[in-house]
């Protein structure tokens, strides 16, 4: 080869080699800066800090996907908002039908017509995923248990859980049942509002029928109640089609964070991969607490009501989510409150807000409001006392 043939050679090969195509090719593509797989073998997944709502982490959050088990959770939910309204005692007797004895799975194996606490049933929900447990308590409460769907679907909805439709009460395989771990995270944080109710949750072993020929023991499904610091729920889940999921929280310090898992392929993989989750969100957040549960933050006027004044209140503690090494000075406070409301009033009236926001005006949180108890209207004759009450002081 002469000279000129090898140069031109020499010159061909430095424009295949550098030209952008062949970088491209050559060359894997960086993981985007701050990028993090703490669920690698989940189909979904996300991490939540309870109070503020606030993500930690996300992957396909909002994909539909059968939820198993876990969609006891929203069972759980409507039995404990019946106890708080006074629907229900965790004293009252629920009665099984056959048909609730009948389901297969995970069972405390009720047998038709066995009479039942409210309060053991919730242990066999909780602790052991009792399929027939579920069923009986939804046909307690709704009569049937299409009925209790019903309901359960319409609070999905109130919730804001766009992914979601159950079609019964325990998790058991059906078409169409789906959620997303987006919306087991909602209906987690809004069960773990009712504070009672990580004390079936977060138990690791316990009894029915303790005292009598047949006593049943308990073991909860979640090990990482007994094997993770501050692990105190909430519900696993498996079937066939859903594969292992769980929807688990842990509570450290002031900060309690829910982390979501769904499709994992081995309950070894599921809990690893949820401690990872949690691993990495008590390393690096901290939270200061700002407001108890049910704390007075202003007063409101009622016009035209039974009582005249009525305290403002959070519906759950607050507190301000800070990475560590934050300073909660870095951050404002702000209470807006409506001065003056017409009766009625509803409990569940939202009359007001508190924004956190940081330095430079960037809204990090919203609170919602609400009155401590319903107001109802003021007669006429109430009014005019107070009408004349008021003009005889003014003289």
């Amino acid at each position: 080869m002469n000279r000129k043939s090898y140069l031109a050679l020499c010159f061909i090969m430095c424009i295949t080699i550098f030209s952008p195509k062949a970088l491209a090719a050559s060359e894997k593509p960086a993981p985007p800066s701050g990028a993090m797989n703490f669920a690698p073998k989940a189909l979904s997944a996300v991490m939540i800090e309870a109070d503020t709502g606030t993500i930690l982490y996300e992957k396909n959050p909002h994909e539909k996907l059968p939820p198993a088990s876990i969609t006891k959770v929203m069972t759980l939910l409507l039995i404990m908002e019946a106890i708080d309204r006074g629907e229900l005692k965790m004293t009252d007797k629920v009665r099984t039908s056959e048909r609730a004895a009948s389901m297969g799975g995970s069972q405390i194996f009720l047998q038709p017509g066995e009479v039942m606490t409210v309060e053991d049933m919730i242990k066999g929900i909780a602790i052991a995923s009792g399929n027939d447990a579920s069923v009986a308590m939804a046909e307690h409460l709704g009569g049937t248990e299409e009925a209790f769907v019903n309901r359960m679907n319409e609070r999905a909805r109130e919730l804001g859980m766009k992914n979601t439709h159950f079609v019964n009460s325990n998790g058991l395989p059906a078409a169409n049942h789906v959620s997303s771990a987006f919306d087991i995270a909602i209906m987690s944080r809004e069960l773990l509002k009712h504070e009672d109710i990580t004390r079936f949750t977060g138990t690791y072993q316990d009894y029915l029928r303790k005292d009598t020929s047949n006593p049943f023991w308990l073991v909860n499904t979640n090990r990482l109640v007994r094997f993770y610091e501050g692990v105190d729920g909430l519900k696993t889940g498996y079937t066939g089609e859903a594969k292992y999921c769980l929807t688990a929280t842990a509570k450290r310090d002031n900060m309690r964070v829910i982390s979501v898992v769904m499709g994992e392929p081995d309950v070894k993989t599921r809990n690893n991969e949820v401690s990872t989750m949690f691993n990495y969100a008590f390393t690096h957040y901290q939270v200061m607490p700002m407001y108890k549960k049910g704390e007075t933050v202003q007063q409101l006027t009622v016009d035209k009501g039974q009582q005249p004044n009525i305290n403002v209140v959070t519906p759950q503690s607050v507190s301000l989510l800070m990475k560590k090494g934050e300073n909660a000075d870095d951050y404002q406070r702000e209470v807006v409150v409506n001065k003056t409301v017409n009766a009625p009033v509803n409990k569940d009236q939202v009359v007001g807000h508190i924004f956190i926001r940081t330095k430079d005006g960037k809204e990090v949180n919203r609170i919602d409001l609400y009155p401590e108890q319903t107001v109802d209207e003021a007669g006429m004759w109430e009014i005019l006392k107070r009408t004349t009450k008021k003009v005889l002081i003014s003289y």
